[in-house]
């Protein structure tokens, strides 16, 4: 997901964040969950009228598994990138840390495609960053062309 606001009480600069899609809410998740132990209990509980003593402690591990899956899961989904662009810097700050992963002034940034070309990279004095690596391909599409848009603005030039 891409937000757009200003960064600056006077409008000087603009903020990108960048958060990767959820496909389910906070109160999906935990339907799904205990969907999901609902069913695991009701096999165990068969498994364990036919005489299967163990089933419930299978049960239970498994549904231990399933909740720490889903947790590190949702916890995956928490990062997001911020990429500030003013008319003296370009900033780049992800989740994990307060120190800027990236900084340089507007004029000497540039954007350009990774790799495999389907990266949005942003680069200059040697340094670069990859921002919205976790996005889908139409969305780091569109992150690169609002990119674009705001370096050449930033920096006073067409690019």
């Amino acid at each position: 997901m891409i937000e757009v606001v200003p960064a600056g009480p006077e409008g000087a600069g603009t903020q990108i964040r960048l958060r990767p899609p959820r496909a389910l809410t906070a109160h999906q998740f935990k339907a799904l969950f205990v969907g999901l132990a609902g069913v695991m209990w009701g096999v165990a509980g068969l498994g364990w009228l036919a005489g299967n003593a163990f089933a419930p402690v299978f049960a239970l591990l498994h549904t231990a598994l399933v909740a720490a899956a889903l947790r590190w899961l949702w916890r995956a989904g928490e990062r997001d990138e911020v990429i500030v662009i003013g008319p003296e810097q370009v900033e780049v700050r992800g989740s994990a840390s307060s120190a800027p992963a990236f900084h340089a002034h507007p004029y000497w940034v540039r954007l350009g495609a990774g790799r495999s070309g389907e990266q949005v990279v942003l680069s200059s004095r040697g340094k670069q960053v990859e921002v919205g690596a976790f996005l889908g391909a139409g969305e780091r599409r569109e992150l690169a062309a609002r990119l674009q848009e705001l370096l050449a603005a930033a920096g006073g030039r067409n690019r």
